[in-house]
């Protein structure tokens, strides 16, 4: 997406700000959303289903629109409809690990999650170079974006498309345990101002481990929030000595030169990121085998994990090859995959399973809520402030981020939420 957005004319400190209304959308619809799959039974299409399919379908239509964006607001509103519409989806999808999963399982089912999603990461992050090594061009007029970037697109709406029929199809959800108390209690606070009451009423009271967990997600977030607005910029300069061209200062056969080099090093920025998604997957597979046997200390775990991603972070301003950066993106990789199920089995093991996919969706502020701090400024400011104006320091920004988000695992005190118990 910044890609797009500088092609389409943003300034690189504008782009945080461009990106916000993402997880705008986030904040607004999560809890809705979790709140209503609470709600929601149907003995054909089960309980999250729908809201899978739903946000796909216009996930999917966004995604394959975005890089035909003819000028920057279009582009803008895409991702707000994008966003929106995956946040139809992803946290009924977390819900639903939980919904099938025993206790016992739910490390297991979490981190099984994540390695499967390396593996996308990892896919998608490759396909604009590939297709580009496959003869695909990745040279446009200025203002345009390239036609290996356009098909990576298509093929990243066709595959979510695929891929959530092929869910919705093999899944088989399961009624709540007592059906009759679920629909009288559906009834009793059936009306917009009762579901209003009801998630403020949630908010004011959640666990409070899910507290704690939520300032170890706000700099977890706060990073990988100012890495995938900032990494295209800062590392295509810092790294490729390529920065994108503006068009109102060089012209004519300089500015296909420049626009090239710029073009060629965004894609291997894109590469390089598609490590995170690769390692991630490899910690995700080595973390499933030893949760599937093994007890597992959840807090040491994740804290490990995001130490290793922030050096990863501050290790760029000293990358000068794509091998170097590799290497950076991979340590991140070992945060993203603890990210992606270490906070979310600790929540988990401490909710009331009828109020799992609103207290998941309200888990959601922890997410979208240092995004919105990070575009409205907070990037700017703070790597302009207290780190310098180079561009590259708002990985190392990401970096000290990830740091404090490590430390901040030892707020965590509670058993059930630490550890957990395998299967043997």
């Amino acid at each position: 997406m910044s890609r797009i957005f500088q092609t389409l004319g943003a300034a690189k400190d504008d782009i945080p700000m461009l990106w916000i209304f993402a997880p705008l959308a986030g904040l607004i619809v999560q809890p809705i959303i979790g709140y209503l799959s609470d709600r929601t039974w149907s003995p054909r299409w089960g309980r999250r289903k729908p809201f899978f399919f739903i946000g796909a379908v216009f996930a999917a239509i966004a995604l394959i629109f975005m890089p035909h964006s003819p000028v920057l607001w279009v582009a803008v509103g895409a991702l707000l409809i994008l966003d929106a519409s995956i946040n139809v989806s992803m946290e009924p999808f977390r819900a639903l690990v939980a919904d099938l999963l025993p206790e016992s399982q739910r490390s297991y089912g979490f981190v099984v999650q994540t390695l499967i999603i390396g593996i996308g990461t990892w896919i998608a992050s490759q396909l604009p170079w590939f297709l580009n090594q496959l003869g695909v061009d990745n040279q446009a007029l200025p203002s345009v974006v390239p036609q290996n970037v356009k098909l990576a697109f298509l093929i990243g709406g066709i595959v979510l498309m695929v891929s959530m029929i092929y869910t919705i199809l093999t899944t088989k959800e399961y009624p709540p345990e007592d059906l009759e108390t679920f629909e009288q209690e559906k009834a009793e606070s059936a009306g917009f101002a009762n579901g209003l009451k009801e998630i403020i009423h949630n908010i004011a009271t959640m666990p409070v481990t899910m507290k704690k967990l939520g300032v170890i997600q706000f700099f977890s977030w706060f990073a990988f929030f100012t890495m995938w607005s900032m990494a295209t910029p800062a590392l295509t300069e810092h790294v490729f000595n390529s920065p994108k061209p503006d068009s109102d200062m060089i012209t004519g056969e300089v500015y296909v030169a420049a626009d090239l080099a710029f073009n060629n090093a965004a894609d291997l920025v894109g590469s390089a990121m598609g490590m995170y998604g690769l390692s991630s997957m490899a910690f995700a597979l080595i973390l499933t085998l030893i949760a599937s046997r093994y007890n597992i200390n959840r807090k040491l775990v994740h804290m490990a994990s995001l130490l290793i991603g922030g050096l990863g972070f501050i290790m760029m301003q000293y990358c000068d090859s794509a091998l170097m950066l590799n290497a950076c993106f991979v340590a991140i990789g070992f945060a993203w995959g603890s990210i992606l199920s270490m906070p979310y089995a600790m929540l988990s093991s401490t909710l009331d399973a009828n109020k799992m996919g609103v207290f998941m969706g309200l888990f959601n502020m922890f997410i979208v809520i240092p995004q919105i701090v990070a575009a409205i400024g907070g990037i700017n400011f703070l790597y302009k402030t207290f780190l310098g104006d180079s561009i590259i320091n708002t990985m190392v920004l990401a970096g000290i981020s990830l740091v404090i988000a490590a430390i901040a695992n030892l707020l965590i005190t509670e058993p059930q939420a630490i550890k957990y118990q395998g299967d043997a």
